[in-house]
Protein backbone atom coordinates (compact mmCIF):
# COMPACT_ATOMS: atom_id res chain seq x y z
CA UNK A 1 0.00 0.00 0.00
CA UNK A 2 2.72 2.45 0.95
CA UNK A 3 4.61 1.77 -2.29
CA UNK A 4 1.60 3.07 -4.22
CA UNK A 5 1.50 6.39 -2.41
CA UNK A 6 1.87 9.78 -4.03
CA UNK A 7 5.63 10.32 -4.37
CA UNK A 8 5.45 13.49 -2.26
CA UNK A 9 4.18 11.38 0.67
CA UNK A 10 6.23 8.23 0.14
CA UNK A 11 9.08 9.03 2.55
CA UNK A 12 6.65 9.98 5.30
CA UNK A 13 4.67 6.74 4.88
CA UNK A 14 7.82 4.60 4.74
CA UNK A 15 8.98 6.25 7.96
CA UNK A 16 5.63 5.35 9.53
CA UNK A 17 6.01 1.74 8.36
CA UNK A 18 9.51 1.63 9.88
CA UNK A 19 8.05 2.81 13.22
CA UNK A 20 5.77 -0.24 13.47
CA UNK A 21 8.53 -2.00 15.44
CA UNK A 22 8.79 0.94 17.86
CA UNK A 23 5.18 0.53 19.00
CA UNK A 24 4.81 -2.27 21.60
CA UNK A 25 1.18 -2.98 20.61
CA UNK A 26 2.10 -3.19 16.89
CA UNK A 27 5.52 -4.85 17.04
CA UNK A 28 4.23 -8.43 17.10
CA UNK A 29 1.08 -7.78 15.08
CA UNK A 30 0.77 -10.07 12.07
CA UNK A 31 -1.77 -10.06 9.27
CA UNK A 32 -3.17 -13.44 8.28
CA UNK A 33 -3.87 -14.50 4.72
CA UNK A 34 -7.61 -14.14 5.39
CA UNK A 35 -7.15 -10.58 6.71
CA UNK A 36 -5.05 -9.70 3.67
CA UNK A 37 -7.70 -11.15 1.36
CA UNK A 38 -10.46 -9.17 3.09
CA UNK A 39 -8.55 -5.95 2.61
CA UNK A 40 -7.82 -6.86 -1.02
CA UNK A 41 -11.57 -7.44 -1.50
CA UNK A 42 -12.28 -4.02 0.02
CA UNK A 43 -9.97 -2.42 -2.54
CA UNK A 44 -12.18 -3.88 -5.28
CA UNK A 45 -15.10 -1.93 -3.78
CA UNK A 46 -13.14 1.26 -3.39
CA UNK A 47 -15.61 3.65 -4.97
CA UNK A 48 -18.53 3.01 -2.60
CA UNK A 49 -16.15 2.64 0.34
CA UNK A 50 -14.38 5.95 -0.29
CA UNK A 51 -17.74 7.69 -0.80
CA UNK A 52 -18.92 6.35 2.57
CA UNK A 53 -15.70 7.44 4.26
CA UNK A 54 -15.80 10.95 2.84
CA UNK A 55 -19.52 11.33 3.53
CA UNK A 56 -19.10 10.38 7.15
CA UNK A 57 -15.95 12.47 7.51
CA UNK A 58 -17.69 15.59 6.21
CA UNK A 59 -20.60 15.16 8.63
CA UNK A 60 -18.65 14.22 11.73
CA UNK A 61 -15.26 15.75 10.95
CA UNK A 62 -13.41 12.69 12.26
CA UNK A 63 -13.16 9.08 11.18
CA UNK A 64 -12.38 6.71 14.03
CA UNK A 65 -11.29 3.08 13.82
CA UNK A 66 -14.81 1.86 14.61
CA UNK A 67 -16.30 4.16 11.94
CA UNK A 68 -13.79 2.81 9.42
CA UNK A 69 -14.73 -0.78 10.25
CA UNK A 70 -18.43 0.07 10.19
CA UNK A 71 -18.14 1.65 6.73
CA UNK A 72 -16.33 -1.41 5.37
CA UNK A 73 -18.90 -3.75 6.87
CA UNK A 74 -22.12 -1.85 6.16
CA UNK A 75 -21.29 -0.43 2.73
CA UNK A 76 -19.07 -3.18 1.31
CA UNK A 77 -19.99 -6.24 3.35
CA UNK A 78 -16.36 -6.75 4.41
CA UNK A 79 -15.31 -7.28 8.01
CA UNK A 80 -11.89 -5.82 8.76
CA UNK A 81 -10.15 -7.07 11.87
CA UNK A 82 -8.73 -4.79 14.53
CA UNK A 83 -5.21 -5.80 13.40
CA UNK A 84 -5.75 -4.51 9.85
CA UNK A 85 -7.36 -1.30 11.09
CA UNK A 86 -4.54 -0.69 13.59
CA UNK A 87 -1.93 -0.88 10.84
CA UNK A 88 -3.95 1.34 8.50
CA UNK A 89 -4.35 3.97 11.21
CA UNK A 90 -0.68 3.75 12.17
CA UNK A 91 0.31 4.49 8.57
CA UNK A 92 -2.29 7.09 7.65
CA UNK A 93 -3.13 8.93 10.88
CA UNK A 94 -0.31 11.33 10.20
CA UNK A 95 -0.97 13.77 13.04
CA UNK A 96 -1.74 11.00 15.59
CA UNK A 97 -5.12 12.46 16.57
CA UNK A 98 -6.92 9.12 16.32
CA UNK A 99 -8.62 9.94 13.01
CA UNK A 100 -7.64 8.89 9.52
CA UNK A 101 -6.07 11.04 6.82
CA UNK A 102 -8.76 10.12 4.30
CA UNK A 103 -7.40 12.01 1.31
CA UNK A 104 -4.06 10.24 1.32
CA UNK A 105 -5.47 6.84 2.26
CA UNK A 106 -8.03 6.81 -0.56
CA UNK A 107 -5.53 8.32 -3.04
CA UNK A 108 -3.08 5.49 -2.28
CA UNK A 109 -5.74 2.83 -2.80
CA UNK A 110 -6.98 4.41 -6.04
CA UNK A 111 -3.44 4.59 -7.37
CA UNK A 112 -2.76 0.97 -6.37
CA UNK A 113 -5.89 -0.27 -8.13
CA UNK A 114 -5.05 1.77 -11.24
CA UNK A 115 -1.53 0.34 -11.26
CA UNK A 116 -2.87 -3.20 -10.97
CA UNK A 117 -5.39 -2.62 -13.76
CA UNK A 118 -2.82 -0.94 -16.05
CA UNK A 119 0.60 -2.56 -15.67
CA UNK A 120 3.61 -0.38 -16.40
CA UNK A 121 5.11 -0.79 -19.84
CA UNK A 122 8.77 -1.70 -19.99
CA UNK A 123 11.51 -0.97 -22.48
CA UNK A 124 11.54 1.97 -24.87
CA UNK A 125 7.73 2.33 -24.99
CA UNK A 126 7.55 2.44 -21.20
CA UNK A 127 10.27 5.08 -21.08
CA UNK A 128 8.55 7.24 -23.72
CA UNK A 129 5.20 6.87 -21.98
CA UNK A 130 6.76 7.91 -18.68
CA UNK A 131 8.39 10.97 -20.30
CA UNK A 132 5.07 11.94 -21.87
CA UNK A 133 3.22 11.63 -18.56
CA UNK A 134 5.86 13.65 -16.72
CA UNK A 135 5.82 16.48 -19.26
CA UNK A 136 2.01 16.54 -19.27
CA UNK A 137 1.85 16.62 -15.46
CA UNK A 138 4.46 19.38 -15.27
CA UNK A 139 2.70 21.52 -17.86
CA UNK A 140 -0.69 20.94 -16.19
CA UNK A 141 0.64 21.96 -12.78
CA UNK A 142 2.09 25.23 -14.08
CA UNK A 143 -1.16 26.43 -15.64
Amino acid sequence: MVASADMSHLNKLLAQADKLNDEPHLRDLRITLEEFQSFAELRKKLQPFSLALFSYGKVNGLLTRKDFQRAASHVCGIDLTNNVVEIIFHLFDTNRDGSLSLDEFVRVLHRRERDIAHPVESGLMGFLSCCGNCSYNNSASTT
